[in-house]
């Protein structure tokens, strides 16, 4: 009997701090900005209340920020120094708290990104965590689909997305994320075999710009590393063919759309060294598009990647690298006309960017961190 009096006491007495550590329930770091120098600290309580972040060079903190808005997501914007390396933050709302993690968001020699897609089966991302990067990009397919979690036709179902950074707590909470859109981030009903009478796509991608607050408009961004002298550009394209019914997953691509004049004038008003254009349609597809338009567009820059295909891929036209990118790489094959590398293997891209070099080295790996290709392409040239 007093065996389990004292268990009970002890139990009773532990509880409320297991719970109020439970009721933050997951972080993760995405930015609003189109200039590095801020960094918004996202995450979710069980119950509803305030949004501090404390934060500083080491686990003393030095600086908080609260917003007194009641509520169970919280977004926090925060400003950064650039000459803090590494911050260490922890959240809280009200008595819920979380413990003490750490991000690095200005390095100091050499910068590393890492680009994903096709995310749908939550592989094993340890390779990524040991590459120590300071970014992570996607080529969209950050989902399966809404439809599956939710009712078909919920554009606002967040419960995928929740479930991405579940999977993945310490990356997210580690690493800042700037994912790009593809059709399944959207799809909100099962695609069948012709167009239904109710959209399958919410084009506006209402969920994911709900989750993830992002620059500009959400469905397209460009963020840039000034230190770094590198800019991303993040775009909506995707499954362009179904344009017009209602498989349409994508804004409007033509040379008159808000997205290509929008597009053209971030690449032809930056001045960056590095130019990295994301996007999830087809390559050979997408530079082929309005009489080789966007293909011009697309050279104005360093390099363009995609995760439409389930495989890896390197194309180079007009020595302009395109590359595909996919965790699941094992898909049907179907090379660009201009490959000079193709492997159908699961895998990612890793950026790697020095101060002192005037080139940015390209590797592809395999998810056991294994270089499967490997290239160097020069800054780019103002045209």
């Amino acid at each position: 009997m007093k065996i389990y009096q004292i268990s009970l006491f002890l139990f009773l007495a532990i509880l409320p701090f297991l719970c109020c550590r439970a009721q933050v329930e997951r972080i993760w770091l995405t930015c609003q900005s189109q200039e590095a120098g801020s960094i918004t600290v996202n995450w979710e309580t069980r119950e509803p209340g305030n949004s501090m972040v404390q934060y500083g060079p080491d686990s003393n903190y030095g600086t908080t920020i609260t917003v007194d808005e009641t509520t169970k997501t919280h977004r926090v914007e925060i400003s950064l120094d650039k000459t803090i390396e590494t911050y260490n933050y922890r959240v809280s709302t009200g008595n819920q708290k979380s413990g003490n993690y750490a991000f690095t968001i200005n390095p100091k020699k050499e910068l590393r990104v890492a680009v994903l897609a096709n995310w749908h089966q939550k592989p094993n991302l340890d390779a990524i965590l040991k590459d120590d990067i300071h970014l992570l990009l996607t080529a969209g397919d950050n989902i399966p689909g809404l439809h599956y979690y939710c009712s078909p036709g919920k554009k606002d179902c967040l419960k995928p997305y929740r479930d991405l950074i579940d999977t993945y707590p310490e990356l997210f909470r580690s690493t800042l994320f700037m994912p790009v859109l593809g059709n399944h981030d959207r799809e909100i009903r099962p695609r069948d075999i012709s167009p239904p009478a109710e959209p399958v796509y919410d084009i506006d991608a209402t969920a994911f710009r709900t989750f993830f607050p992002l620059p500009a408009s959400g469905w397209k961004w460009f963020y840039s590393i000034p230190a770094f002298d590198v800019g991303f550009v993040g775009l909506d394209l995707n499954h362009i063919t179904d344009q017009g019914n209602t498989w349409q997953s994508c804004h409007e691509y033509h040379t008159d759309s808000e997205q290509f004049q929008w597009y053209r004038n971030v690449m032809e008003c930056s001045k960056l060294k590095y130019m990295v254009t994301l996007y999830n349609e087809k390559n050979e597809r997408m530079r082929n598009q309005e009489n080789g338009a966007w293909h011009q567009m697309f050279s104005k820059g360093t390099m363009a990647i995609t995760g439409y295909g389930y495989y890896g891929e390197r194309a180079e036209k007009d020595n302009m690298p395109y590359f595909n990118t996919s965790l699941n790489g094992r898909g049907d094959k179907y090379p660009d006309s201009n490959s000079k590398f193709f492997k159908s293997e699961d895998n990612y891209i890793l950026l790697t960017f020095h101060k002192k070099t005037n080139a940015m080295k390209i590797e592809m790996k395999n998810l056991n961190g294994e270089i499967l290709d490997q290239t160097e392409w020069l800054a780019r040239k103002y045209n």
